[in-house]
């Protein structure tokens, strides 16, 4: 989904909480992985597998000039030989450690084995993220949650899209951490470089 189908269905979102819960949720994203230069884990469940997001995440890395945005596909069904991208699995969630950051994707009930994973991964000191249809037990476990409702209007795979889109933009609050000095002086120097607002 291309910027311009973003902003308008931002626009058709404006007024719903969306719009703001979405960035939140990007906000709390970029902040965790951009002070750790990266260590993003994108995991769904076994019966879903968040292809979508791990490329949407790609692209705004590139293009935000964020490469810690750029994820590791965990995936449950992952064989020694598929190629290298494809073939991480679930014991990488095990060997999550602080400084990382697990992003879980859930449209359903992650189910037990995940969870016992994911819990694995906070104890160890990974920051824990879920985007998901609203599990209790994996909420427990998050440092961050956005449940997606089932709705006609709005599905987890349209809040995927908004959050993406969100994690890759520049407006969003500096990161704590090393990179903030940095980060306000390159905005300082766009400001003192952009040219005059045009007077009509």
């Amino acid at each position: 989904m291309d910027a311009v189908r973003v902003a308008l269905l931002r626009e058709v979102l404006a007024g719903t909480e969306w719009p703001g819960a979405t960035r939140r949720f990007a906000g709390a994203l970029r902040s965790s992985v951009l002070p750790h230069g990266g260590g993003l884990l994108l995991v769904g469940t076994a019966e879903y597998e968040p292809w979508h997001l791990a490329a949407h995440l790609v692209d705004e890395a590139a293009w935000s000039g964020t490469p810690e945005l750029t994820p590791t596909l965990v995936r449950h069904g992952a064989r020694p030989g598929d190629p290298a991208q494809l073939a991480v699995g679930l014991g990488r969630i095990e060997a999550a450690r602080r400084g990382e950051t697990l992003l879980v994707v859930a449209p359903d009930a992650p189910g037990a084995p995940l969870l016992e994973r994911v819990h694995d991964a906070r104890r160890a000191g990974a920051t824990v993220l879920a985007l998901d249809c609203g599990d209790r037990e994996l909420h427990a476990m998050a440092h961050e949650a956005l449940a997606v409702p089932s709705e006609p209007d709005l599905d987890l795979d349209t809040v995927q899209h908004l959050v993406s889109a969100a994690a890759g933009e520049n407006s969003l609050p500096s990161p704590r951490g090393r990179r903030r000095l940095r980060d306000r002086l390159s905005r300082l120097a766009d400001q003192l470089t952009s040219p005059p607002p045009a007077r009509w």
